[in-house]
């Protein structure tokens, strides 16, 4: 098992995004954690929210909670490095919050071009713990060192939603709900309680071979085992057995293209997305490898 991790670097420099080739820099510890937040901030909008393409398949300039996912995410790469930037983020979160302490799936646009479907579609009056959940997680991973985060109102509220929504699921909900859901549950497992119990429950919605179909996708569009648990030393990779993670590290690994960098199993709703979804997936395929040992 191996992946040519110069080769990914080449295809960086050729097809991705400022800002994922400066995640990816920072990644193999050469990078400068200011450049990551220089370049996220050109996504930023003066509301403290992000838009403008952060989230590849929603390309409109007004700030989204998808936008504050992918902004969370980069803002725990540069750890222990920390920046204003997420605080504010969280205030913006916190006035766009319904009632019950959820994010809507996305927010009113005023141009839906290039805009996937379910974006525009999207209920700006009801919560989704998908994207809550989602939010919610890389939040908690930029609080593990960003003490402002940690103590913002809107996380624990975001927190407490989730928590009383993946309680109360009783049947298979749609996968990304199962997976947005792990990955909360596994950002919590050590500061809330219920969380090592939940997780243990919804666990048991992931098959044998860690694959659930997502319904609605592509025609072989699903959650693999390393989506579900992509690092060795979190709780959710309690939920598979050994040789399911070696098979799908084996799997990713052998994924790698030609050109060095990797594909993305759902579909695109424009050109750039395409292009950004493969800088952006190819930074996450080599994290993963590199967490666990394969370069």
């Amino acid at each position: 098992m191996s992946a040519d991790l110069s080769g990914a670097v080449s295809f960086m420099a050729g097809h991705a995004r400022t800002l994922d080739r400066r995640r990816l820099e920072v990644l193999l510890a050469g990078g400068d954690p200011g450049a990551v937040l220089a370049a996220l901030d050109a996504y930023r909008n003066p509301d403290g929210g992000y838009g403008w393409g952060l989230e590849p398949d929603l390309r409109a300039a007004e700030s989204q909670p998808a936008g504050a996912l992918h902004a969370f995410e980069a803002l725990g790469d540069v750890a222990p490095a920390t920046s204003a930037r997420a605080v504010e983020l969280c205030d913006w979160l916190a006035s766009v919050t319904l009632a019950d302490g959820g994010l809507a799936f996305a927010l009113p646009v005023a141009d839906d071009a290039a805009l996937a479907p379910f974006w525009a579609q999207a209920d700006p009056h009801v919560s989704s713990l998908q994207i809550t959940a989602y939010v919610a997680a890389a939040a908690q991973r930029v609080a593990g060192f960003d003490p402002a985060v940690a103590a913002h109102d809107w996380l624990a509220r975001a927190t407490r939603y989730c928590l009383d929504a993946i309680a109360a699921i009783d049947a298979l909900p749609h996968a990304l709900v199962v997976n947005a859901a792990l990955q909360l549950l596994d950002a919590v497992h050590d500061t809330q309680p219920e969380a090592p119990a939940l997780l243990d429950r919804l666990g048991q919605f992931i098959p044998p071979d860690g694959r659930l179909r997502v319904a609605g996708g592509s025609e072989d569009e699903a959650m693999a085992p390393l989506d579900f648990a992509p690092f060795p030393d979190r709780p959710t990779r309690a939920l598979l057995r050994a040789d399911v993670v070696e098979r799908d590290l084996e799997r990713l690994a052998g994924e790698q293209q030609q050109d060095g960098g990797w594909r993305v199993d759902f579909a695109s709703y424009s050109p750039a997305a395409t292009l950004e979804w493969r800088g952006y997936t190819t930074v996450r395929s080599v994290m993963i490898l590199r967490r666990n040992g394969i370069i």
